[in-house]
């Protein structure tokens, strides 16, 4: 028979474990000799072992009480739930772990990857930095606010810029932002966009958002304040697409 101090050094715990395992019945108390010391066995050094190995795997402490009487069949089935959780666990931590490293790079909402490889081609193709931050913001606001027909939309955009034809007017679109409100500019830039729409999307079947929907005069009002050339061209693209009367 051992101390509770010996069975600590054998087994690789501290005492102060051996005594949580104690009050939480995790590892039955043994009798205490005549001078009132406990005094442990080879069999309670076994049962510590196994609550060690167990706790050290990740297993609750109160998985752990309910496993020591378990059959074979039920400590199997135990563990394969156990660890399921962990698998579970382990991918909220990484997906915590990304989103603490965009954090940590300066991007306070995340986005889906091909929009950040998207924001990229726009800075190759040669939009203004403005206009690569708008689009972000914009974004941000739909895939926050929209998020199950944000793929899509974005997908459509993503289609139409590859064209180099139209990818031509958003950069016109981008340029003109420092344009007076009447520079005849606009008119013709206005005319080419909503004959460019009509083309490719026909009359009756533009991409949007549910009807009901605040965020697309949320994101339009955003871009008008900020030119008063972009203010009048989404008026004369509107008035030329019928959306408002001209």
């Amino acid at each position: 028979m051992i101390t509770i101090g010996q069975l600590a050094r054998y087994v690789g715990v501290s005492i102060k474990t051996i005594r949580v395992y104690h009050d939480k019945g995790l590892l039955p108390e043994p009798d205490r000799d005549a001078s009132g010391y406990r005094r442990y066995g080879a069999n309670d050094a076994i049962d510590l072992i196994k609550v060690r190995t167990l706790a050290e795997a990740g297993v609750p402490l109160a998985r752990i009480r309910n496993l020591r009487s378990a059959t074979d069949q039920e400590f199997q089935q135990a563990l394969r739930e156990i660890d399921d959780e962990l698998t579970a666990r382990i991918r909220g931590l990484r997906a915590t772990q990304g989103r603490l490293r965009q954090l940590a790079a300066g991007h306070l909402t995340p986005l889906p990857s091909e929009v950040g490889a998207h924001l990229e081609h726009l800075v190759r193709w040669g939009f203004t930095p403005r206009w690569v931050d708008l689009q972000r913001d914009l974004w941000i606001l739909v895939f926050a606010a929209h998020p199950e027909r944000a793929v899509t939309l974005f997908d459509d955009q993503a289609e139409t810029l590859a064209d180099p034809a139209l990818r031509q007017l958003f950069l016109d679109y981008d340029h003109a932002h420092g344009l007076d409100a009447d520079d005849p500019r606009i008119d013709d830039l206005a005319r080419r966009i909503a004959e460019a729409t009509r083309e490719r999307y026909g009359p009756d079947d533009l991409p949007k958002l549910d009807a009901g929907s605040e965020i697309p005069a949320l994101i339009q009002g955003a871009v008008n304040a900020s030119s008063p050339a972009w203010q009048r061209l989404d008026t004369l693209i509107r008035e030329q697409l019928g959306e408002l009367d001209a």
